[in-house]
């Protein structure tokens, strides 16, 4: 409420707080594709300043560590992952045409890219795997949700009897391992890969090479 042409002390700091998560969302942002193509490590206040034309005092305002800034990196990873890949999945039918939505977006968020350099855990969970912490925690985390997601699918499936019975857990690893190994081959040059991980999941889903879908032309974009 405005009185006397004079804003209340509740507005002014609602109108801290809204520049704040703005800006928050945007130093996330660009930490994301940095990291993407420099890992989490590549971070720094120094130059996301210099990237965002803004100060570095203003980002350590914000931020105030380093690893304050890369778990705010990973959350952001992994909403923007959640919105191009796990949300829109969620409009077909639980089970198989989940599974095959999922594994569509998966490729879609590794080829097109949505980051510059591929997927975000693959640039970060080779560095940080073997250093304990709350940024290994974090990453070890999102992972283990992403193949529980497959799994759930697996086993709806299963129950469902579209597929044969099957271990759900480790049907889930074997595509979430083939979906990594399509991004390093993506990053090489190689798109034959994406031809043989839907092989892959075909098989476990018992449709063979012929799964009465065509498969989506992809072209990878820049490589990390």
């Amino acid at each position: 409420m405005v009185i006397s042409g004079h804003e209340t002390a509740e507005e002014s700091t609602d109108r801290r707080l809204q520049r704040g998560a703005r800006s928050r969302r945007a130093v996330t942002r660009r930490a994301v594709e940095i990291a993407s193509l420099d890992g989490l490590d590549g971070l720094s206040f120094g130059r996301l300043a210099e990237d965002l034309g803004v100060s570095k005092a203003g980002i350590q305002t914000l931020f105030r560590t380093k690893e304050t800034l890369q778990l705010a990196t990973v959350e952001a990873a992994q909403e923007a992952f959640v919105d191009a890949v796990v949300r829109p999945a969620r409009d077909c039918a639980a089970g198989v045409a989940r599974i095959r939505a999922l594994v569509d977006g998966w490729i879609d968020y590794a080829a097109r890219p949505l980051f510059p350099g591929g997927c975000f855990w693959g640039a970060n969970l080779p560095i940080f795997d073997s250093r304990p912490g709350p940024v290994r925690d974090a990453l070890r985390q999102q992972q283990r949700d992403w193949v529980a997601i497959l799994a759930t699918q697996f086993r709806l499936a299963a129950a469902a009897r579209e597929i044969a019975p099957l271990n759900p857990e480790e049907a889930a690893f074997q595509v979430a391992a083939v979906l990594n190994a399509v991004n390093l081959a993506l990053r090489l040059g190689d798109d034959d890969s994406v031809s043989m991980a839907r092989h892959v999941v075909n098989g476990l889903l018992g449709a063979g090479t012929d799964s009465g879908i065509p498969p989506r032309t992809h072209r990878a974009g820049p490589r990390g």
